[in-house]
């Protein structure tokens, strides 16, 4: 008979962090499949990534990185800037990783057409920025594995 010991490492946090809202996503504690966690502003998001570390641990955080087809910063940088530094005060023992995000949104959006979500639920702004950060968080777990 065989015996499997699987060792917790954690949860993973993805953020898509825009100018009014950032989308969060969230591993299981095997970091081997990312789920939509919600959609809150800058005003929550802090209250929430403390509340959300004390139920369910935390030790990496992903946060895209705005780039355009030149590989270029966007307009949207100043405000991951802001996120990162926020977290690295906050949670100093998070490792924080950072992820291109490039096409995310329109991904997500394709994502949603597929899967049959209707106008109405893909029109609410925070759809977007949660399957995004999925997008993100996904990518990440592509990425680790492909180093192992």
């Amino acid at each position: 008979m065989f015996r499997y010991i699987c060792a917790t490492m954690g949860r993973a946090i993805a953020l898509d962090v825009g100018g009014k809202r950032i989308g969060v996503a969230e591993t299981d504690d095997l970091q081997m499949i990312a789920t939509a966690v919600g959609t809150y502003s800058w005003d929550e998001i802090f209250d929430f990534l403390s509340e959300y570390k004390d139920k369910h641990p935390w030790t990496h955080c992903v946060v895209g990185e705005p780039r355009d087809l030149r590989n270029r910063q966007t307009d949207a940088e100043p405000f991951v800037q802001r996120m990162v530094h926020k977290i690295e005060a906050l949670f100093p023992e998070v490792e924080l990783h950072r992820i291109d995000e490039r096409f995310t949104s329109k991904m997500a959006m394709d994502s949603m057409l597929a899967g049959g979500m209707k106008k109405s639920k893909r029109r609410e702004k925070g759809q977007i920025d949660q399957v995004s950060a999925v997008l993100i968080l996904q990518s990440y777990l592509e990425q680790k594995a492909t180093r192992l």
